[in-house]
């Protein structure tokens, strides 16, 4: 019995976007005996029962803007690290120049580009 308060309590804390697929099913099979095949139901199904059954509305949320994906590398360099990296990146890009393959010199362009613009800022 005790556990039953607790479940309704957080059940009542909880929005129903945020709840656990099982969360959802045993609010479907106790507060609303109308809905058949709950066990059956993915997630959305679920929410959508629940949601008519209590009346209520679904609205589209905002939505929300991308990250912006940070430039360079993913791990943390240091300002002589990048000036190596771009030295190592100048001397690939002279010898993509004798090959001729321009998409990989722009690649390496922009690389060493964005690690001029890192180096400069931590330094």
């Amino acid at each position: 019995m005790a556990e039953d308060v607790k479940n309704a309590e957080k059940s009542a804390e909880k929005s129903l976007d945020k709840m656990t697929v099982v969360e959802l099913r045993e609010v479907a099979k106790g507060e609303i005996p109308d809905i058949i095949g709950v066990t059956g139901m993915k997630k959305e199904e679920l929410l959508e029962a629940i949601k008519e059954a209590r009346g209520i509305k679904d609205e589209t949320p905002a939505k929300k803007a991308k990250k912006k994906k940070t430039a360079g590398p993913k791990k943390e360099m240091t300002p002589r690290e990048m000036k190596q990296e771009i030295i190592r990146l100048r001397d690939e890009r002279e010898a993509l120049r004798k090959d001729g393959d321009k998409k990989k010199l722009e690649i390496i362009r922009r690389r060493i580009n964005r690690l001029k613009k890192m180096s400069r800022k931590a330094a």
